[in-house]
């Protein structure tokens, strides 16, 4: 049960590739949620760690490796943020840079597409945030962890 029955080196390299595989597909293909986490998108994760499971770990059976897959996996993580904090040109790369939606009132539908926002969805978005009237916002950008950072035209006046 404890005595580790593949070969540690090949669970840290298995490890590695299914997680900087998944990390690029997400980063690259899903790039920005709209900052929330819906049932779909819960499945979807649940559905990619599942499918990523045997490749990962193969097959195996003791606790130590599967405690040693998860120390990778969080071992790459805490890397990858420490690598962003440390070198903004690897931030680049490692997290997307704040999108403008709207500028001074208008919305910019060649950015509303490039994330996949409808404009019905943004407004709503708007609306929680207390906005109702597109000519009071000075901009809007959706930020990399997918929360939108909005400016009015009041917050100038301050």
């Amino acid at each position: 049960m404890f005595v580790p029955a593949t070969p540690p080196l090949e669970i840290v390299i298995r490890g590695t590739v299914m997680y900087l595989v998944l990390y690029t597909l997400l980063r690259v293909v899903v790039k920005r949620e709209t900052g929330t986490t819906s049932v779909a998108d819960l499945l979807v994760i649940v559905l990619i760690a599942d499918a990523a499971q045997n490749g990962m770990a193969g097959d195996y059976t003791s606790i130590t490796e599967g405690a040693l897959l998860v120390f990778v996996i969080i071992g790459w993580s805490f890397a990858l943020d420490a690598i962003a904090y440390r070198w903004p040109k690897a931030a680049r790369l490692i997290r997307p840079r704040p999108l403008l939606l709207v500028r001074d009132g208008q919305i910019l539908h060649r950015n509303m597409r490039r994330e996949l926002i409808s404009e019905d969805e943004l407004l709503g978005r708007l609306r929680e945030h207390g906005i109702d009237d597109l000519s009071k916002v000075r901009e809007v950008r959706i930020e990399s962890d997918g929360r939108l950072s909005i400016l009015t035209r009041e917050s100038d006046r301050r």
